[in-house]
């Protein structure tokens, strides 16, 4: 389905102060709804530039006060009423950063209040559910303490996960402007979140701005006029002046060449001083950005508020003895020339006589300069709105709308497919091109298409690593149909560059990403090899900083020629499924491996020795999928990342069902003790664990014994779970649902062998409400049911039964099932937690 937005794109920028970032909002056609800024002389400044429709829309006030909120709220219903929007489209939140330090534990109570302001946004965000919502603040924002609703401290990135992240995908990562148009090295966190309804199509990740190579003072203000005199003002731009200062200082910085620092003069009285009772005393020298003076050749300068201060940070211009001027600063901070710090017409200021200039600087200057020293740089703002707005000329399908187009237009046929895709790839977003070709592709070879979504390429962004090099390879070892390149390109878009190799055994399904990389904004530093051939078997003459992809998860029958291959270079040579042998290939080659595989690699004894291979390694991060990986398809997925350069430390549990991260120690999660790992081990689970006797029992399940062989009367009685009661107490009848087999059919069943055994106990498969029952003599049980037997010399007293079916036992085997909904039949290793109480 095409999504069909709002025919009125909208937004609403708390914090907003002079409004610069989200004039980049205005400038995509997008309408404010309301701006909220405490301090009114700035949001004058937006009134200024008719930022608002509606006078209403500029909201002065406190927003932690009801009031300023109720009128928040109020703009939001009217815009609904009278412009007829559904969805407000965009939130942009810039609360102040002061107080956010994580140095500082002991904050003073206004400070606590401050971070208040985070919470207070995110509870907006909440009420007004838009379709995206941004956050920018300080590079420790994320890490920063805040106080919750709840009343508890907690990480900001916690708070916003917990109350947001069930309804938006959220990414976060520290941007440098400098990297992304800007003339101004000032790094920042950017959060964007994109509620889950458009999540498949569109990813928080793709919205951050494209990097750009940096842009140099000279390319951005080199060409504005010289100001040599104290006092002077560009005869045609009132924002281009030399501001003063006292005239003895400028001796201090006359003879700087570029880059060099007053401090560093040999003539004492040309270094920044005072003089006291007739002698010099040389000013303290807090840093080294003070009274240095600026290079024309590189980057400009982090913009701080007092940059009219020749004593502030980095404020000296590379040939002029001032601070840098207002347009100067707008240059570098990307502030297009029609924005307006006055209601009164730049012509009409540029027209007055120098006097007047000079009284209206002094007025306004100092307040423009601070919020300069404020503001975000209008390209990122106005580059996450442009993108948000290309989305929605796109037309964006569903997965079911996607096979029904396949089947229309019969795109199973490699020619229509390709045909189709090239005539359509500017009608359709990448996303379901992606997802037209893989489905179709699958189709063609009769495949299980595991396509990877947006959602789910998002959380894995999250946790991939920085590599600080150069230069650096990357290898997609199953590319498909591309699903992982954008975020590879956008991760690691600032590094001088990036070399990508893309494997994929099917030379149309490579001729076919062609097609697709062709119309993504690919980098001039990314460099994209395609690689023809099976990963499996292909000779790799280089090792990589990070290998990422989604195997096949398909398992090879013992007369496949290929299975001997590839066991025999594996140290797990006793699976049959790829994704295994994919994994173990890829940690030969890669000191970083980032790869989506079936959950129940954490726990199943055909896994046993690749979870030895990985424990050797550092396991980084566990996301755990569940089942919301893959839509329509019943397997749970994580992605597991390893650092296979270095030791166990921690490791990051992230779980998308549960909605909760734990940092967990790898060797606590990957415990000996324990048949296979428990990636949700807690305290709890250690205090029940204590209370018991574990691996005291064996287990059976039946797998011969099939409804074709049941019916509603016969000899022997089969006993499925549902008819063991919630106490395991007794056998219940229930009609309609009892079953029984003959004898006959039965006696050749590996089951019959427990036929006349009541020493051995049933519990149910696949449930998180375990139970134990003394089995009936004379009964069997069909694979819904597995036969416990304790082993040699052990005995079950009636309080160690009944413990199995308590609320505590069962929130510990949830955990001791690491929450599966799939994998949850009773086999060899998870008969472990079957364990017998300690009876004191």
């Amino acid at each position: 389905m095409k999504f069909k937005p709002d025919k009125i794109f909208t937004y609403i920028s708390l914090f907003s102060s002079a409004g610069v970032g989200c004039y980049g909002f205005k400038m995509n056609g997008f309408e404010c709804i309301a701006t909220n800024e405490i301090i009114e002389r700035r949001l004058n400044v937006q009134k200024f530039n008719h930022k608002c429709k509606y006078d209403s829309g500029y909201i002065c006030g406190d927003i932690t006060d009801k009031v300023t909120k109720d009128h928040l709220f109020r703009e939001v219903n009217r815009w609904t009423r009278t412009e007829n929007i559904n969805n407000v489209t965009v939130v942009i939140a810039t609360p102040p950063c002061q107080g956010m330090s994580v140095a500082n534990h002991k904050k003073a109570e206004n400070e606590i209040i401050r971070n208040s302001l985070v919470i207070e946004s995110i509870k907006i965000i909440e009420e007004i559910n838009p379709l995206f919502f941004i956050f920018e603040n300080v590079p420790a924002f994320m890490k920063t303490v805040c106080t919750d609703t709840d009343k508890n401290e907690k990480p900001i990135s916690q708070a916003i996960d917990q109350h947001l992240s069930e309804r938006y995908s959220i990414y976060s990562q520290v941007i440098n402007f400098k990297d992304y148009g800007a003339c101004s090295s000032r790094s920042r966190t950017v959060v964007i979140g994109v509620r889950r309804d458009i999540a498949d199509f569109v990813s928080p990740f793709e919205l951050f701005p494209d990097f750009k190579p940096e842009r140099t003072l000279r390319e951005v203000i080199g060409n504005m006029p010289s100001l040599k005199q104290f006092g002077e003002i560009s005869t045609d731009d009132i924002y281009h002046s030399f501001r003063t200062y006292p005239e003895h200082m400028r001796s201090w910085i006359s003879d700087l060449k570029e880059g060099e620092s007053a401090f560093d003069q040999e003539d004492i009285n040309k270094i920044p001083h005072r003089v006291e009772n007739g002698k010099i005393v040389i000013n303290q020298r807090k840093n080294g950005d003070k009274y240095r003076r600026q290079l024309w050749d590189k980057v400009g300068p982090c913009i701080h508020t007092r940059n009219d201060q020749l004593a502030s940070q980095n404020t000296i211009h590379p040939v002029d003895d001032r601070v840098f001027s207002i347009r100067e600063l707008m240059r570098m901070m990307t502030i297009p020339d029609s924005f307006r710090w006055s209601d009164i017409p730049e012509e009409t200021l540029n027209s007055l006589p120098l006097e007047k200039k000079r009284a209206f600087l002094k007025k306004e200057e100092i307040k423009i300069r601070q919020c300069l020293g404020e503001a975000v740089p209008t390209v990122i703002f106005e580059s996450i709105a442009r993108k948000i707005r290309f989305f929605f000329l796109k037309d964006h399908l569903n997965d079911v709308e996607v096979h029904h187009l396949i089947d229309a237009e019969n795109l199973s046929e490699l020619s229509n497919l390709r045909s189709f895709l090239s005539e359509k790839l500017e009608t359709y977003g990448v996303s379901t091109i992606s997802k037209i070709a893989e489905y179709a592709n699958a189709k063609r070879e009769r495949n299980a298409a595991f396509f990877t979504d947006k959602m789910i390429t998002t959380e894995i962004a999250k946790y991939l690593p920085n590599i600080d090099k150069e230069e650096i390879h990357i290898l997609e070892p199953s590319v498909g149909t591309g699903n992982f390149l954008p975020i590879i390109i956008k991760k690691y878009a600032t590094i001088k560059k990036v070399v990508i190799d893309v494997v994929d055994i099917d030379h149309d399904v490579i001729d076919i990403l062609k097609l697709i990389v062709s119309q993504m904004s690919v980098p001039e530093n990314i460099f994209i090899n395609y690689i023809n051939d099976d990963f499996l078997l292909h000779k790799f003459n280089k090792h990589y900083d990070l290998i990422i992809g989604n195997p096949p998860f398909n398992k090879l029958g013992s007369s496949d020629k290929k299975l001997k291959i590839y066991r025999s270079q594996c140290f797990n040579s006793a699976t049959t499924n790829t994704f295994s042998f994919f994994l173990e290939k890829a940690i030969s080659l890669s000191d970083y491996v980032s790869m989506i595989v079936p959950k129940f690699l954490l726990n199943t004894p055909e896994f046993r020795k690749t979870r030895e291979l990985l424990e050797a390694k550092r396991i980084e991060a566990i996301i755990d999928f569940g089942e919301k990986g893959f839509k329509g398809v019943l397997v749970e997925t994580i992605c597991i990342n390893i650092n296979t350069a270095e030791n166990a430390a921690e490791t990051i549990v992230r779980s998308i069902t549960e909605n909760k991260v734990m940092i967990q120690k790898q060797k606590y999660i990957c415990d000996q003790k324990y048949p296979y790992w428990i990636i949700y081990r807690d305290d709890f689970f250690d205090s029940i664990s204590k209370k018991m006797n574990f691996d005291v029992f064996t287990v059976f399940r039946d797998r011969q014994i099939t409804n074709r062989m049941l019916s509603e009367k016969g000899d022997i009685r089969v006993i499925k779970s549902r008819n063991i009661n919630d106490l395991g107490t007794e056998i219940v009848p229930i009609a309609g649902y009892d079953s029984y087999i003959s004898k006959e059919e039965a006696q050749n069943l590996s089951v019959f062998s427990f036929y006349s055994d009541s020493s051995v106990y049933l519990t149910p498969n696949m449930t998180y409400k375990p139970r134990l029952i003394e089995k009936p003599a004379n009964t069997l049980v069909n694979g819904s049911v597995a036969i416990l037997t304790l082993k040699k010399g052990l005995s079950l007293t009636e309080k160690q039964r009944a413990f199995f079916s308590t609320d505590e036992y069962r929130a510990f085997y949830k955990i001791a099932r690491n929450y599966q909904t799939r994998s949850l039949n009773v086999d060899s290793n998870s008969v472990f937690f079957f364990g017998l109480l300690r009876e004191v």
